[in-house]
């Protein structure tokens, strides 16, 4: 029987994560290629065509992931979770195959962006009903007192979704030269997800339903309105707050700092080659494999607790000091000519937002300067008659000029690139592995109290509907966040505050109202 047993949750264990792989690798593939379709089906002399952009790229994902995981959510609780999970990666996969088939631009006309739009929209639907909800499934076949350990693969999914994703997009540009690539090669890993979507539909089509649910079925037991009886549960209502709040909204905010931003940062502020930021950044990542099962393994031991507020707080005293480091050993250079060269923006109207492009001059000047990590203080125009740029209090740039401000700059002191001979690689891989830390003491136990917060009637919804909105409300907002008070700020570095601000709101919420759930009943 052991045997037997041991034999379904490996099944489990492998559907569950091969699924959410596909939803990942999907989803992140789209967001890289993101560039390609500004041009292929997005003219930028059409507005319509703009708009319909920046409704695919931002406000999509965040609207439809959390009422794909009120939908599918609801469903689960009412009907199991096993078809729910069929239904959500079909889902997915269909659209991303199709999206390698769309038409371009050129080719139909406005249909093209609306195609596509329809297609982000489906995406978005379908992983709001994975995301949070395979948790839940993964976890009820979890066997007790080993939940932490058996559910924390499933949080690499999302580390090799991106990794997988990426490996295959250098790859096609490697061997295709760019006309190939704009011509056909993107559509490539849209088309090979067919084949994944195969396997994974094959190996869900396998499992079991939850026992959990089968016995909710078995006592009649099962809630007729999961998303009302959410809503309308006090103790229920609470524990979601805490979880979007709190846990999700850690695990996302360190996922973005560590993943995504560094990469980010490493490029474009402190001008290090992109090679070397790229391969420094995934060399860190394949560390959270480790560490999320080492984190996993060690919440059954010492509780859930314990593991997730030490991974909120030292995400809250880290992300600041770690890049600073960043920029201390990766360009000494430009960390001297911010303390010794004051920049100053003189303008008025500098309303710049990371949801538009620049409409005047100044927030033009307010967002170069900021992404070629350059700080400055802005002032009003005062006397003068324009938007002036004042570099060393000895150099007037008027309006927006790109090459008077490189030169200048450079005369300065500013370097375009990172000096080769002045990087210390190592301290750098150091420093990213902080965060990496903190991440996984949050992705490692993450899974199982995603379930194990909540009774098993509405668990499902309960889940993953604040999981959800958490990811898309705060973690997605992060990169327009940091952006936005960056180039306000005149400094790259004060965006950070918007991570860490949340991060210490994550970590009082966590001291004062979560509680252990290590051993809880799941059958409850």
């Amino acid at each position: 029987m052991t045997e037997q047993i041991s034999r379904t949750q490996r099944k489990v264990v492998l559907a569950a994560c091969f699924g959410t792989f596909l939803e990942w690798y999907d989803f992140l593939t789209f967001a890289s290629l993101a560039t390609y379709f500004s041009v292929l089906f997005f003219p930028p002399d059409n507005p319509t065509a703009a708009l319909l952009m920046s409704l695919a790229t931002f406000g999509v994902g965040m609207v439809v992931r959390p009422l794909g995981s009120a939908l599918f959510g609801n469903l689960a609780d009412r009907f199991g979770r096993r078809p729910i999970f069929i239904a959500t990666i079909s889902l997915m996969g269909v659209t991303t195959f199709l999206v390698g088939l769309l038409p371009t631009y050129a080719q139909i006309g406005i249909a093209a962006p609306l195609l596509l739009l329809l297609l982000r929209l489906l995406q978005g639907f379908a992983v709001g009903g994975e995301i949070g909800g395979v948790a839940v499934y993964l976890t009820e076949h979890a066997p007790h007192g080993k939940r932490g350990f058996y559910t924390s693969v499933l949080q690499l999914m999302g580390p090799l979704g991106i990794l997988v994703s990426t490996l295959q997009i250098v790859l096609l540009q490697l061997f295709l030269d760019p006309a190939e690539f704009a011509a056909w090669g993107w559509r490539v890993p849209f088309l090979f997800s067919a084949l994944l979507l195969f396997i994974s539909i094959k190996t869900r089509m396998s499992l079991e339903e939850s026992p959990v649910f089968r016995q909710l079925q078995q006592e009649g037991n099962v809630s007729k309105a999961p998303l009302r009886e959410c809503l309308t549960n006090r103790r229920t209502l609470g524990r979601m707050a805490l979880l979007f709040f709190c846990i999700s909204a850690g695990g996302s905010l360190l996922f973005f700092s560590s993943q995504v931003y560094a990469n980010v940062f490493l490029k474009s502020v402190v001008r290090l080659d992109a090679q070397l930021a790229s391969t420094l950044v995934m060399t860190s990542t394949l560390l959270l494999f480790p560490l999320t099962i080492f984190c996993g393994w060690l919440s059954d031991k010492v509780g859930r607790r314990p593991i997730l507020l030490a991974g909120l707080l030292l995400g809250a005293i880290a992300i600041l000091p770690v890049f600073k480091g960043l920029m201390h050993y990766g360009n000494p250079q430009l960390e001297r000519f911010n303390h010794e060269v004051a920049v100053t923006v003189y303008g008025d109207d500098c309303e710049y937002s990371p949801f538009s492009k620049p409409s005047n001059d100044c927030a033009r000047n307010q967002e170069y300067l900021v992404k070629n990590g350059v700080s400055y203080t802005l002032l009003p125009l005062g006397e003068k008659q324009q938007v002036v740029v004042n570099i060393g209090g000895d150099r007037e740039i008027s309006g927006f000029d790109v090459a008077a401000l490189n030169t200048t700059l450079k005369a300065k002191g500013w370097i375009e690139k990172a000096d080769a001979t002045q990087v210390n690689s190592f301290m750098l891989f150091l420093l990213l592995i902080v965060p990496v830390i903190a991440v996984a003491l949050i992705t490692g136990p993450q899974t199982a109290v995603l379930a194990e917060l909540f009774t098993a009637r509405t668990r499902y919804t309960a889940a993953a509907v604040p999981h959800n909105l958490s990811a898309g409300w705060i973690g997605g907002l992060s990169p327009f966040m940091v952006t936005l008070i960056s180039v306000q700020a005149g400094d790259a570095l004060a965006g950070l505050w918007y991570p860490v601000g949340m991060l210490i709101l994550a970590s009082v919420v966590g001291l004062v109202f979560l509680p252990e759930t290590r051993d809880v009943a799941l059958e409850n």
